[in-house]
């Protein structure tokens, strides 16, 4: 086995894809150069031991095809051939894929790459606006993304070419900003005592911050789960759960403009995922914006950005067929990424 070291060398198809998240895992086979993915039903990997088992049974037990590499995107950092997931006990393990599947070549990439390189694969359809201007075409982009932790990516461009910027930005530092919020932190669930952006900015984030609330003020926690509350938040039939919703979208914004200053995102910034997608009107509101946008001395800076609700369900499938099928747009690094089949 050779571990691949740049991307002369073409992909060889038919290529398997796919996005490894900490819940959901969705795959797609690509023919060749020309034609759109097949994708298959997306699954959950706690319904699995392994991948390879999930391969097997969602992807290959349901096709004639025999893909000959795969493009992987798993919610973790890639750092040496047994690569663990951050929120997900697979571990995804590239030679012995190859052995067990059949595969030629294999190339892991961190999930928010796949984001990044989706949001200049996606039409104007696939999004939609959360407020700003026009953005640079060639401006440095942001990618985030609350799931079942919270994704960081940017993208930047050189010489025509997009190079998405993989991180663990969705792990920095975040605090009170307001009394009422002083009120709540002490409630909030910790990690090793630190209250991270991810602590807040994901699915058991915003049940942390409704129980929170809850605790805070001595009413009943009527909901567990992301999606009652977020419900239940749009809806305006649960206080704790209104409130919850927008501390959500306000943390979101202050968090989303940090990161879009680092990047100086002025090719916009881009919400992915399914939680993004199901609270659109509360981040309508104007809430998020003008928390986006509180940066003095830079508010007007920010006031100019345009941000993007990702709403294409598969946009890192999206990302990933892009890349595939054709390598030299994007500046991906594969050293220490990709095992090509001697």
């Amino acid at each position: 086995m050779a571990m691949g070291e740049n991307n002369e060398i073409p992909v060889r198809f038919p290529v398997l894809i796919g996005d490894i998240g900490g819940t959901n895992a969705r795959f797609a086979i690509i023919v060749d150069a020309n034609s759109e993915p097949k994708e298959f039903p997306v699954v959950q990997t706690a319904d699995y031991p392994t991948i390879e088992a999930a391969i097997q049974a969602a992807v290959l037990g349901r096709t004639s095809l025999l893909p000959l590499s795969a493009v992987l995107a798993v919610a973790g950092p890639v750092n040496g051939d047994e690569i663990d997931l951050t929120n997900c006990s697979w571990v995804v393990k590239p030679l012995q894929m190859e052995e067990t599947l059949g595969l030629k070549d294999v190339t892991v990439l961190n999930d928010f790459e796949a984001q990044a390189l989706a949001v200049v694969a996606l039409d104007e359809h696939d999004m939609e606006k959360i407020g700003g201007g026009t953005g640079e075409d060639y401006g440095s982009r942001l990618v985030l993304g609350p799931g079942t932790g919270l994704g960081v990516a940017g993208l930047i461009n050189w010489h025509r070419t997009w190079i998405p910027v993989p991180g663990e930005g969705g792990h920095t530092d975040v605090g009170p900003r307001t009394e009422r919020e002083a009120q709540i932190w002490p409630q909030l669930e910790r990690i090793e005592g630190r209250v991270s952006a991810e602590q807040l900015l994901c699915g058991r984030g915003l049940v942390n911050i409704y129980n929170a609330f809850a605790k805070t003020d001595g009413t009943p926690d009527r909901f567990t789960t992301p999606a009652e509350i977020s419900a239940a938040g749009l809806e305006g039939s649960d206080p704790a759960a209104s409130e919850a919703l927008a501390l959500f979208v306000t943390v979101l914004g202050r968090v989303a403009g940090d990161l879009a200053l680092v990047f100086m995102s002025r090719g916009g910034v881009f919400l992915t995922g399914g939680i993004a997608r199901q609270i659109i009107p509360a981040l309508k509101t104007g809430a998020f914006r003008a928390a986006f946008e509180d940066k003095a001395p830079h508010s007007a800076l920010l006031r100019a950005m345009p941000v993007q609700v990702v709403t294409h369900p598969m946009a890192a499938l999206i990302g990933l067929s892009a890349y595939a099928r054709m390598p030299s747009r994007f500046g991906v690094t594969t050293a220490g990424r990709r095992w090509i089949l001697d």
